[in-house]
């Protein structure tokens, strides 16, 4: 209680100063509203756009941010396909490479056999041909030696020395008595 206050004046003093804040004064409910209005006029002047502004640049970062996600998942699914429709026809390529190799390794077996069957025909045709041709040289050999010693048994039985007529003659005798055909493997 202040000094010099009655009891019913300080109770009056006191409630007095308690309620103006609450009590409608129509002085300060117009200064209020003033205070409010230029507030709310510098605000929106000032700070509204502003925050307006970064809060667009922000929505718009995020938009685009957004967008370009999309766009990055979109490039890495096509990327993707790409690369399995490559992988895809690089085994279908490696595929057709290792039928190829299989098919020119049969071909080159194949012809390997061929050849080589047609090169031992060969080998054995020059070989018997060799042979006949051989066989043929040693029979005409066995024949002079024949005559020449079929000439010279008869001059040592007749003790005279043969004409040559004489010697065909006693030659083709000789040589008509034996058989050559079982020395060159012809058939009678």
């Amino acid at each position: 209680m202040p000094a010099g206050l009655t009891p019913i004046a300080a109770a009056a003093a006191e409630q007095e100063s308690s309620n103006f804040l609450v009590s409608p004064n129509l002085g300060l409910m117009i200064w209020t509203l003033l205070a409010f209005g230029v507030t709310l006029i510098v605000l929106n002047k000032f700070a509204f756009p502003a925050i307006r502004n970064a809060l667009d640049k922000r929505v718009a970062l995020i938009e685009e941010s957004i967008e370009q996600a999309e766009q990055s998942r979109a490039e890495s699914e096509k990327l993707l396909a790409e690369y399995r429709e490559r992988l895809k026809e690089a085994r279908v390529q490696a595929d057709e490479i290792v039928a190829r190799a299989r098919k020119n390794a049969e071909a080159y077996e194949r012809d390997s056999s061929e050849e080589a069957k047609a090169k031992r025909a060969e080998l054995l045709e020059q070989t018997r041909r060799d042979i006949e041709a051989e066989t043929r040289r040693a029979i005409e050999e066995i024949r002079g030696e024949v005559a020449d010693l079929t000439v010279l048994a008869t001059e040592k039985v007749t003790g005279r020395v043969l004409s040559d007529a004489d010697q065909q003659r006693l030659v083709d005798e000789a040589l008509s008595e034996l058989d050559f055909s079982s020395l060159a493997g012809e058939k009678r």
